[in-house]
């Protein structure tokens, strides 16, 4: 039994989680198709891809394991996001319908999650690979799934801006992570 008490977590939670659409819309409204489809490294998402990734997740992975949860299962659908974006082909995607479909499912899961009685996260399955995961764990890391995304997603912008502003002093700003 976790520690953290569920009737304060779901709504902070819920409050964090509720953030993400207005991140997404201040850093990508207005961004050229060429920065959307921009790859800082050949092994390394563009924009569209993470936007992809992030939309897919809250359907697939937290959307349909907080569901779980929700309803005493025992057992979640293993997942690969890595093998989506290939098999979904993320890097073809349309950017505007991909950010507009994260914001549907974001806001159709925090209706849902709104609805949750807070104790009902105390529920645990057993994954095969990570051990015991409350409803806890999985809000707790969604929240922290999205701030990891959004600093690759800062990240990756801030190196596309360095490249594209080759030959001028951008290494001024500091290092870039990722």
């Amino acid at each position: 039994m976790s520690a953290h008490d569920p009737v304060t977590l779901l709504p902070t939670a819920r409050r964090e989680l509720a953030r993400l659409p207005g991140v997404i819309d201040a850093l990508l409204t207005e961004l050229d198709d060429e920065t959307w489809r921009g790859q800082p490294a050949p092994s390394e998402w563009s924009p569209l891809e993470i936007v992809c990734h992030l939309r897919d997740e809250e359907q697939d992975d937290f959307g349909a394991r907080i569901r779980v949860i929700a309803e005493g299962g025992t057992r979640f659908v293993p997942i690969d996001p890595e093998r989506w974006a290939a098999e979904r082909r993320y890097a073809e995607d349309d950017p505007r319908a991909a950010v507009s479909e994260l914001k549907r499912r974001r806001r159709d899961n925090l209706g849902f999650l709104a609805l949750l009685d807070p104790m009902t996260l105390t529920h645990v399955v057993d994954q095969p690979r990570l051990g015991k995961m409350s409803g806890l764990d999985l809000v707790a890391a969604w929240v922290t799934h999205d701030r990891l995304h959004l600093a690759q997603l800062t990240a990756t912008l801030a190196r596309l801006g360095a490249e594209r502003w080759k030959g001028l002093r951008t290494e001024y700003a500091g290092p870039i992570p990722y």
